[in-house]
């Protein structure tokens, strides 16, 4: 059977047993409490002990220094063999044979979540890294073409330029032979050649 030991400090600790099928254990300073506690820190009606799925709980019922666990004050506790709460200053130990641990076993553990939780998902990683390949490659490319343009125009600008020097060079040199400016001799020289008559043809000889 559970047991409970009651420890008022400066006196004698109190054992009690009870059944498992016992629902409800009242304890509290008032004589029509199932377990009476003699001590003026506990109320008249302090808190109850309530059978639950898979063991018990201890709820307090508004008592004035409440229930304390680990220096705790709490609403409810869920007990567990071996374990100490404080009814105000009085000390609540709750213990369970090894046959009663396994009775209560088998029936559904106390604060059990509904909720599971499931395995991480690692698929939105590789999507990611699918997204992100394709977007590359076209930047790649669209540089490439464009490097390959630059050095096209880079080249035919050359040979434009060294095409100008060389013209400048031989208009200022045939300008000191001559006097004349490059531009104006070739433009004359086209004119004479339009001008120029057509050659006389031979006499019929006789």
């Amino acid at each position: 059977m559970p047991r409970v030991i009651i420890t008022v400090p400066e006196k004698n600790a109190q054992p009690y047993r009870f059944k498992l099928d016992r629902k409800v254990v009242s304890l509290g300073r008032g004589s029509d409490n199932h377990i009476v506690i003699d001590c003026s820190s506990v109320s008249g009606k302090h808190a109850e002990m309530h059978r639950v799925e898979g063991g018990y709980e201890l709820a307090d019922l508004g008592s004035t220094n409440g229930i304390k666990y680990d220096g705790t004050r709490q609403q409810k506790v869920s007990l567990r063999s071996g374990m100490t709460v404080k009814l105000g200053d009085v000390s609540f130990d709750f213990t369970l044979t090894e046959e009663e641990l396994e009775s209560l076993g088998h029936e559904k553990p106390l604060n059990e979540s509904p909720i599971s939780k499931e395995p991480e998902e690692e698929a939105p990683k590789n999507k990611q890294k699918a997204k992100r390949e394709p977007e590359t490659s076209p930047r790649r490319k669209v540089v490439v073409q464009q490097s390959a343009g630059a050095g096209l125009g880079i080249i035919i600008l050359f040979f434009v330029l060294a095409a100008a020097c060389f013209y400048a060079g031989l208009a200022i040199r045939h300008e000191k032979d001559t006097g004349e400016s490059l531009i104006k001799a070739m433009a004359n020289k086209g004119d004479v050649e339009k001008e120029a008559p057509a050659p006389t043809p031979p006499a019929p000889e006789e």
